[in-house]
C-alpha cells in the first residue's frame, strides 16, 4: 500500500485471530509511537505493552466499549506526563501506531479508559502521570461482525461514512 492508501483504508479493528504479532512487528508499531513529533520535543508519552491474557481481560472493563481489549493479541496503554499539548501529542503517537500496524497487516482499536483509577492500579502507574487511552492490536479476524459491543454500528457511531472534503474545506475564508 501507498502511505494515502494506508491512511484512507485504515479502520477500527475490533475482532482479532489467535495469531501473535511477533516482536520485530510489535517494536516497528512502537518505534513509530516513539518517533512522533510533539510540542517542544517534550514527548510526553510512556508506553504500556500487555500481551498478558488475564491482564488485558481486566484492562477491557476499564472503559465503555473497550471489550476489544479481551480478545486482542497484544494492548498499549499510553501514558502521559502532564503538559499543555500532552492530549494532541499521544493522539499524534496513536496514529502513527495504529497507521503503522495497519501496514503490516495489522488491526487496532483505540479505547479510552474512563474508570482511570482501575487502570491505574491494574498497572500501577504513578498518581502524577495520565492514563487515558489504549490501543488493542492483532491481525484482523475475516469477515467482522458489524457490531460494537453487542450493538449494530450503526446504533454507536455517529458517522459510519466520512463527510465529503466539499463540506469540510472552505478556500481562503469561511
Amino acid at each position: 500500500m501507498t502511505l494515502f492508501e494506508t491512511i484512507t483504508r485504515l479502520r477500527a479493528v475490533r475482532y482479532f485471530t489467535k495469531r501473535r504479532l511477533s516482536d520485530e512487528t510489535l517494536t516497528r508499531i512502537l518505534q513509530a509511537g516513539r518517533w512522533t513529533g510533539s510540542a517542544k520535543n517534550v514527548e510526553p508519552w510512556h508506553f504500556i505493552v500487555i500481551r498478558d491474557k488475564d491482564t488485558l481481560n481486566k484492562l477491557s472493563k476499564c472503559g465503555r466499549y473497550a471489550s476489544h481489549i479481551s480478545g486482542a493479541d497484544t494492548a498499549i496503554v499510553i501514558v502521559n506526563e502532564r503538559s499543555h499539548f500532552a492530549s494532541f501529542d499521544i493522539g499524534r503517537a496513536s496514529q502513527n501506531m495504529m497507521l503503522a500496524a495497519w501496514g503490516e497487516g495489522v488491526g487496532s482499536c483505540i479505547a479510552s479508559l474512563h474508570y482511570e483509577s482501575q487502570a491505574r492500579t491494574l498497572l500501577d502507574v504513578p498518581e502524577n502521570k495520565d492514563i487515558p487511552i489504549e490501543i488493542s492490536f492483532g491481525y484482523p479476524l475475516p469477515n467482522q461482525p458489524l457490531t460494537i459491543e453487542g450493538r449494530p454500528r450503526e446504533e454507536v457511531l455517529a458517522n459510519i461514512s466520512r463527510r465529503p472534503l466539499k463540506d469540510l474545506v472552505h478556500w481562503e475564508k469561511w
